[in-house]
């Protein structure tokens, strides 16, 4: 059975004249798929089936079974093999939504994250720990790891410009009186613009989700705060992100 959907190659690994595929597409997540002579020098899908190429896949599918059979490419998304930096993060980026889009089940929100990071990582708009914090933060409450930053978990009072502690394994916040009181802290005091940063990230409408401006010091505490509750309920790293900061 044929079938046409949009996706992004998420991954490509040689197999002689074939390609083997992981795509993140809009109706079924992410799927396995082949394409057949792709490394053939004069293959039609050559260049559609390279990494980070997003097109209008038409599929043949049968059980398990996926193969391309034709891919109009919409952005290559080609520049940032020009940029190290850029492609290392694109590359981590990649790496991660495989591990936190669902499977075989449809996946638009997802896809359009990734597109959109892809698109502000080529453009360089923003600050590359920003656009990365903004992204695993994201991606982490659309994949059931939402923390809660409404207010103080103990007593439910939050203040404007007032630094409050950070649970990273239960992704909520403490007062600092109520956080004194818990008698143990996990990452310590969030400076209240990375608080605001985050609230920003997780409860805007996508579409407002990178429009926010902090200071360096305030980038680089925003991404290792992020990143430490992702490492938390990941529980792994990612040779990917390791060569993204040897390139930083």
């Amino acid at each position: 059975m044929q079938t046409v959907m949009r996706g992004i190659v998420v991954r490509m690994k040689s197999a002689g004249d074939d390609r083997l595929l992981t795509l993140l597409t809009d109706q079924r997540g992410v799927i396995q798929a082949t394409a057949r002579g792709a490394n053939k020098p004069r293959s039609r899908l050559a260049s559609s089936t390279e990494l980070f190429c997003y097109s209008r896949l038409t599929l043949f599918c049968y059980r398990d079974y996926n193969t391309v059979d034709a891919a109009d490419v919409e952005n290559s998304f080609f520049p940032l093999r020009n940029d190290l930096t850029a492609l290392a993060l694109a590359s981590y980026i990649a790496e991660l939504i495989r591990e936190l889009a669902p499977v075989e089940e449809p996946a638009e929100e997802y896809l359009r994250l990734l597109l959109n990071t892809l698109y502000l990582i080529q453009q360089r708009r923003y600050p590359l720990l920003q656009l990365k914090a903004t992204y695993e933060l994201r991606l982490l409450g659309m994949a059931g790891f939402m923390p809660d930053l409404t207010g103080c978990t103990v007593c439910g009072s939050y203040e404007d410009g007032v630094p409050m502690y950070f649970y990273a394994d239960e992704g909520c916040l403490a007062c600092q009186s109520c956080g004194s009181l818990q008698g143990r802290v996990a990452g310590g005091l969030v400076s209240p613009g990375v608080i605001m940063a985050m609230r920003h990230i997780l409860y805007s409408p996508f579409e407002k989700i990178f429009s926010f401006a902090l200071p360096e010091e305030g980038v680089s505490e925003l991404s290792q705060v992020v990143e430490r509750y992702l490492k938390y309920h990941l529980q792994r790293s990612w040779r990917s992100l390791t060569f993204f900061y040897s390139v930083l």
